[in-house]
């Protein structure tokens, strides 16, 4: 089974009420506004570098994830399926269970040293954000982080999270040894539709100045503008302020990706879709009818217009500094209160 490494020896191991990997792990909840409803299972991890399937779509060949589910709370996360195969759902459970392999760095700092070990590129942040809220509790990526620079293995970070900042010296120094890269993900700066469907996110602008600090200290960091949301985030003049302000942030590089519906992510999008902007659902059914990924003609076009903004707008040759001269972020509106979560997850 694919998450074998994630199974426990220990007491609990027999109830079948317990999901299979978490037998045996501590579970936590914390008293505190931003862990509110909230689940921790603190697991052994067997391993924790995973090998990437070939048949993923994806240019890297190995990642680290210390943790599964995310507090960041992205409606469209492709991840959501993940949840499922730890006998949770895609929906709430990938919200709110988070998994924590709280022995992450002393296996990291094991299999890097093995002499199995190939000192391949690292990608991490590539399933659920590594920087995600639950992070700032745990701790977990200044060890592997340690462990990656005295290995000098290269590695790259993506993330929606500004927590990164807390380990510039770490960063800094794995790069005077190695390859260092580092991304972040902003797919548009509407602040109520990031309030709306990236609830658990720092604001995107906060995202951006994040990239002209690490670019400012010598960790070269584009933007991964996705995703681009179809009818929400995708006309010319949504696309042409995001990329705009990208490029203000002194980003190195610009990545457009159009919404993927993976199954799992596909419900809950599909789900919110329904409640929140019912007269977009047929023509989703419409655009995403045959599978998971947008007809090539669309993507063609809108990731060919964001190309011509990040030209005409100089993505790559702006300076760091510029990211100063972004107007600070609003305070967000106040969130709206949900639906019942499992009725959530059942609509569709």
């Amino acid at each position: 089974m694919r998450w074998d490494n994630l199974r426990l020896a220990g007491p609990g191991r027999d109830d079948p009420a317990v999901p299979l990997f978490a037998r045996g792990a501590v579970t936590r909840t914390f008293d505190t506004p931003e862990f509110k409803g909230m689940t921790f299972y603190e697991i052994q991890a067997r391993s924790i570098i995973n090998r990437v399937p070939a048949a993923s779509r994806v240019p890297f060949e190995y990642t680290i994830n210390p943790y599964r589910g995310c507090t960041h709370r992205c409606v469209y996360c492709f991840a959501r399926k993940t949840h499922e195969y730890l006998d949770f759902d895609a929906g709430a459970d990938f919200d709110s269970k988070i998994v924590v392999k709280v022995n992450a760095a002393e296996l990291a700092r094991k299999e890097l040293a093995s002499p199995r070990w190939g000192g391949h590129h690292i990608a991490m942040g590539t399933n659920v954000d590594c920087y995600q809220r639950a992070e700032g509790r745990y701790k977990l990526m200044r060890g592997i982080l340690a462990a990656l620079r005295d290995a000098a293995n290269p590695f790259s970070i993506l993330t929606k999270g500004t927590l990164i900042l807390r380990d510039l010296d770490l960063l800094t120094e794995a790069a005077d040894v190695t390859e260092v890269g580092a991304n972040v993900s902003v797919g548009f700066v509407d602040q109520e539709l990031w309030r709306a469907v990236e609830p658990g996110t720092p604001h995107p602008r906060r995202r951006l100045e994040t990239c002209a600090t690490l670019n400012d200290n010598g960790i070269a960091c584009g933007v991964l503008m996705a995703p681009i949301l179809p009818y929400l985030t995708d006309s010319p003049a949504q696309l042409d302020r995001t990329v705009k302000e990208i490029a203000d942030s002194g980003a190195t590089h610009i990545s457009p990706i159009i919404l993927h519906l993976r199954p799992g992510a596909r419900e809950w999008w599909l789900s919110w879709l329904s409640r929140e902007h019912p007269r977009l659902v047929p023509r989703y059914l419409e655009l995403y009818g045959r599978g998971a990924y947008a007809p090539k003609a669309y993507q063609q076009r809108v990731i060919g217009l964001v190309r011509e903004l990040a030209e005409r707008h100089g993505v790559g040759r702006a300076t760091p500094a510029t990211a100063r001269r972004l107007p600070p972020a609003r305070p967000a509106p106040p969130a709206r209160q949900p639906a019942a979560e499992a009725e959530q997850l059942r609509l569709l």
